[in-house]
């Protein structure tokens, strides 16, 4: 018996993910993962004009990202899958940009942390049809937080527009 089989079928979920569906589900972790991450190390190393307001909206952003690594993660296991968030997986997968090392200025920090919400969402989209049709329990999930980051994003974004 391999070390992920369950000892008493009677336990095991009344519905298992596919290997598709929960490698879509480990790809939108993965992101949402790397999301959690680099949204504090924005957050920390913040600075400039409006710091304070960023400050905590990135703070916002974390916490949108951490509910759904938590949810994504609890969703695969409860229908027989197991995510991987370890540290390498998430640096090795992840779609994310890597966030800029050292003080951050804060109309820099907007455009880095939208790019980086703006992949989380593409990778969301582009799975979820796949995940729809497999799982449209799961697909519930990632129109939640394509939604929630949807707006993050143009919060954000909005602080670098100007009205031209």
């Amino acid at each position: 018996m391999s070390k992920h089989q369950v000892k008493n079928p009677a336990v095991i979920p009344a519905f298992t993910a596919s290997e598709s569906l929960a490698a879509d589900l480990q790809r939108a972790l993965v992101d949402i993962t790397a999301l959690s991450l680099v949204g504090k190390q924005v957050h920390w190393n913040l600075v400039g004009p409006n710091f304070r307001d960023l400050h905590l909206n990135l703070d916002e952003v974390v916490d949108i990202a951490r509910e759904g690594s938590d949810e994504l993660a609890e969703r695969m296991r409860a229908i027989n899958a197991f995510p991987d968030g370890r540290p390498g997986t998430v640096a090795s997968q992840t779609t994310v940009p890597e966030a800029p090392e050292g003080a951050v200025i804060t109309a820099d920090a907007v455009d880095y942390i939208v790019s980086a919400i703006n992949a989380v969402v593409t990778t969301l989209r582009d799975i979820h049809d796949a995940v729809d049709e497999a799982d449209p329990s799961s697909s519930g999930i990632l129109e939640d937080y394509t939604q929630r980051l949807e707006q993050q994003s143009w919060f954000l974004s909005a602080q670098n527009y100007s009205a031209n």
